[in-house]
């Protein structure tokens, strides 16, 4: 049976007690029927993971003691996800795999043709956490609230590079071989693509590279999973 992961947004450290919401209690002593003694695998993004034994696990709450460091600190590389809101369970798709992939932020954007007018901003936090917690990472990137993306743009800062998949030249898929290191976002456009007023500022921003994402008009949860894939492979940690 595979270990049960918790993050946890609290130090951690040999030794160190640490408490349970009731939430987290709930699922282990409620749910998943462990009882005092029983040895869970726990993380907060910042300190790898931890072995920890459960001490008590009520309705009310809980604590565990952490055991020893079952696996370092893994971070992403620098790579931002920023892609438009679309239908509810295809958003929480997009947050879920940009997790999984290594996306160091996620961060949805408000364009001229997006759907969505607003965003549960704790409720996708949370889809990041749980993807961390069944992939075995120990790392969870942040999801950002929802901005404009005219407001997103104006305070860009130049040195973190911009890889627009842009629907609109579909065709043979390219490398990114030649594009340098560094800081990047990968930008996802909404269904219906972006304004033309949108498309004549990104074309015109020194820092945004347009790319194609192949032969075939991608739906944007796709598109966002084979961006991320490409950057990876050829700018990322997959090589």
């Amino acid at each position: 049976m595979a270990r049960i992961r918790l993050f946890i947004d609290h130090p951690l450290a040999a030794g160190q007690p640490v408490p349970l919401d009731p939430g987290q209690a709930h699922y282990l002593g409620g749910v998943m029927r462990l009882t005092p003694g029983a040895v869970v695998e726990v993380f907060n993004g910042r300190d790898g993971a931890w072995s920890a034994r459960i001490l008590a696990a009520a309705k009310r709450g809980g604590s565990l003691e952490v055991l020893d460091q079952s696996a370092p600190q893994r971070n992403p590389p620098d790579l931002w996800l920023c892609f438009a809101p679309i239908k509810k369970a295809r958003t929480d798709f997009i947050v879920e795999k940009a997790a999984e992939m290594g996306a160091a932020r996620i961060m949805p954007v408000q364009t001229d043709f997006t759907n969505s007018e607003r965003i549960r901003q704790d409720r996708l936090q949370a889809h990041a956490v749980e993807a961390a917690e069944q992939c075995g990472g120990t790392f969870v990137p942040a999801v950002a609230d929802l901005v404009p993306l005219a407001r997103l743009l104006d305070a860009w800062d130049a040195s973190r590079r911009i890889l627009w998949a842009d629907e609109a030249i579909a065709g043979p898929a390219e490398t990114l071989a030649g594009l340098p290191r560094g800081p990047w976002a990968i930008l996802i456009g909404p269904e219906g693509g972006f304004s033309n007023p949108e498309r004549a500022r990104l074309s015109a921003l020194p820092f945004v590279s347009r790319v194609s994402l192949g032969p075939r008009i991608l739906r944007a949860d796709t598109a966002a999973v084979a961006a991320l894939a490409l950057w990876q492979a050829a700018l990322g940690d997959w090589q």
